[in-house]
C-alpha cells in the first residue's frame, strides 16, 4: 500500500475491512460509483470537502491494481 502515501486504508473496524480514504468512511467503491454514474471530479470534491484530488487518485490507482489480480469477472454477453 505504500504505492498510495497511505491515502487508502483496510481497517476491519471501519467499514467492515473495505478499502477507504484515510481519515473517513469514503470506501474505494464509492467513489469508483460516483464517477461511474457521472459524478464529475470536482463535484465529489465538493460533495466530499475532507476528500483530496491526491487521495481521489489514489483511489483509482488502488483500484486499478486490484483488477490486475488473477481473478475472472464473469461480465453478460451482449446482444448482437
Amino acid at each position: 500500500m505504500d504505492k498510495y502515501h497511505g491515502l487508502v486504508v483496510s481497517d476491519p473496524r471501519v467499514m467492515m475491512g473495505q478499502p477507504v480514504i484515510a481519515g473517513t468512511r469514503l470506501t474505494v467503491e464509492l467513489i469508483l460509483e460516483k464517477l461511474a454514474t457521472g459524478e464529475t471530479v470536482e463535484q465529489i470534491l465538493d460533495a466530499h470537502p475532507r476528500l483530496t484530488r491526491e487521495a481521489l487518485r489514489a483511489a483509482l490507482a488502488f483500484a486499478a491494481e486490484a483488477l490486475r489480480a488473477d481473478v475472472v469477472y464473469p461480465i453478460g454477453e451482449r446482444s448482437k
